[in-house]
């Protein structure tokens, strides 16, 4: 495929450097250069072009703080530490019921502009190192929060290896990061696509179906099962078209196209709220903002990636 968008934590070739994890050289010294996290969001500077503010590791508000070792570029190691410990003002907490957080928070160690921000609100403003950055770490600080006991014998696990995985101490048991592959389907039946809604979702937006792939299943079965369970759609040829990793919160999208047998849509009402075919000349009012009744998924995501290709004819 030619002319691609812009598809963010799409990988930046960094050098994950996994010979030095567990090594003296996967610790941080002062100097070192860190991304920092507090549950889920990441530290920016509002005022700069490209957003991740890189703090010393030195610095005061990470002492005591878990931490991860990235990689190396050609300035030196890269790290990433969870403050989540901290505990901000009552009036700078967040909703939980919302679906998307779009409050900051700042931490009284560093400048009014400094803050807390969710990575979903940034994709496009990322360069491809900082969103590389940024969905390592993301994923694998959920990961170690959700994993914190052993599941072999349900002892509490210690995090080893820079970061990069749990061992037990009373078995001796090693646990390693989990990524969930999940399909995300450009599904199309001639001049028309296939759009849907999940129950959480803002009013009005609609994007790919997704799913997770099951155990014993190809990517192709799941593009088609997860379509014919969700909309009673039968799809027929399936090719894959670009992949994301995204650490909402540790899955990889495998982006597909398939070409629908049928038009004929019955949802299931517990995985969707709806579904509908667009046309082509439709999909372009929606981009151009021209229709407002629909509201297509975030740029930089692969939902967005998918379905600007196919408007291009790049697919």
């Amino acid at each position: 495929m030619t002319g691609q968008f812009d598809l963010t934590f799409a990988g930046s070739d960094l050098d994950r450097a996994a010979d030095l994890r567990g090594t003296d050289k996967a610790i941080p010294r002062a100097d070192d250069r860190c991304l920092v996290f507090w549950r889920g969001k990441v530290l920016i500077d509002l005022n700069a072009e490209t957003p991740i503010y890189f703090v010393k590791a030195g610095h005061r508000a990470l002492d005591g703080a878990d931490y991860i070792f990235l990689g190396v570029d050609e300035a030196g190691p890269l790290f990433a530490f969870d403050i989540s410990g901290w505990e901000p003002d009552v009036g700078e907490m967040p909703s939980e019921a919302v679906f998307f957080d779009p409050t900051h928070q700042r931490h009284p160690d560093f400048p009014d502009t400094i803050v807390f921000a969710e990575p979903r609100g940034l994709l496009m403003n990322f360069t491809p190192r900082e969103g590389e950055l940024v969905s390592t770490a993301k994923a694998l600080f959920h990961w170690h929060q959700s994993h914190r006991f052993c599941a072999k014998c349900g002892h509490s696990s210690d995090m080893t290896q820079s970061g990069w995985q749990r061992t037990c101490p009373s078995c001796g048991a090693s646990h390693f990061p989990r990524t969930d592959p999940v399909v995300i389907m450009l599904i199309t039946h001639g001049n028309n696509i296939l759009l849907g809604r999940s129950h959480p979702w803002p009013q009005g937006m609609y994007s790919c179906l997704a799913g997770f792939v099951e155990p014993g299943e190809t990517l192709e079965s799941a593009v088609r099962r997860e379509v014919f369970e969700e909309t009673n759609i039968r799809v027929g040829d399936v090719k894959y078209i670009a992949s994301q990793p995204w650490a909402f919160p540790n899955s990889l999208m495998i982006g597909c196209h398939g070409e629908a047998l049928s038009q004929d849509i019955k949802i299931d009402p517990v995985e969707i709220e709806d579904a509908l075919w667009l046309s082509r000349s439709q999909l372009l009012e929606v981009f151009a903002g021209n229709d407002t009744r629909i509201f297509p998924a975030r740029p930089g995501s692969i939902a967005h990636y998918l379905i600007r290709n196919w408007l291009a004819n790049r697919l």
